[in-house]
């Protein structure tokens, strides 16, 4: 029997083939001054062109604060809301969909099978919908890698990089994350290398979002023009004086280079 393919899963997809490129907003409600805040954030990103909003974080990002911000953002947004869950405990009814992530590189199990074993019946009880997802965790890593005990990739080996997105694929994951974590330049380095982008996109047939590091247009365009499908962005957004101005910003190069990719005029 083919395996059914769900709504968001669904809308991820055709908005890929019809668009070229993506725009995925991360809200990690710890770091928002106010929940109030991060819903209003959540709900900007949503009107002014990201076409998912995450909902998540690596530390804290549960209970009734996750609830709070994760059913305030649907109720006034129109984009999906997908929650990117730090462990088994970012779960809430609330969201449409949750990245079902494995941390492909990982040096502990836990992360690779075991808390997808122990997530998958509340997932299945609350009715959200698993999204596929095969997750790698690039340097410097920030607090993902530390707190997923990643055997993080070398930004200097975008081959490694490559055969762990082409794995993930053979296992079955129906979208490859490769992500170097918050604020990589507070370690002197930026998104994931151009030329890893690009071998990654070239191993794999899925889409390939990449996250983390991604602060300004030019990081923003030359990630997308090296291959990646959509890009995560999350401490671009929170950081902002304006996040509706810097969101409608970003997905403006994201529809530009959506259309080069597709071969479209601008």
């Amino acid at each position: 029997m083919p395996i059914k393919i769900g709504k968001v899963e669904r809308y991820i997809n055709e908005r890929l083939e019809e668009r070229g490129a993506l725009l995925f907003m991360l809200i990690d409600p710890v770091d928002y001054a106010t929940p109030e805040l991060a819903v209003r954030t959540g709900r900007d990103a949503a009107e002014e062109g990201a076409d998912a909003i995450l909902i998540g974080g690596s530390i804290g990002a549960q209970g009734e604060l996750l609830d709070y911000v994760t059913k305030g953002i649907k109720d006034e947004a129109d984009a999906p809301v997908i929650l990117f869950p730090g462990n088994i405990a970012t779960l809430t009814k609330y969201a449409d969909a949750v990245y079902f992530m494995s941390l492909l590189n990982a040096r502990n199990p836990y992360w690779i099978t075991q808390a997808q074993a122990l997530s998958a019946p509340i997932i299945k009880q609350i009715g959200i919908e698993p999204l596929s997802v095969g997750y790698i965790v690039v340097a410097p890593g920030g607090t993902v890698g530390w707190v997923g005990d990643a055997n993080m990739v070398p930004r200097s080996k975008p081959k490694i990089a490559s055969a762990l997105a082409l794995a993930g694929q053979y296992l079955g994951n129906r979208m490859i994350i490769t992500d170097v974590g918050s604020n990589p330049q507070l370690q002197g380095q930026g998104p994931v290398p151009p030329d890893m982008v690009r071998a990654v996109k070239e191993s794999i047939s899925v889409p390939y979002i990449v996250a983390g590091g991604v602060r300004d247009a030019a990081s923003l365009r030359m990630t997308l023009s090296s291959g990646a499908d959509g890009i995560q962005i999350g401490t671009a957004i929170e950081g902002a004086s304006s996040a509706r101005k810097q969101t409608k910003l970003f997905a403006g190069v994201v529809r530009e280079e959506g259309r080069r990719k597709l071969g479209k005029r601008p």
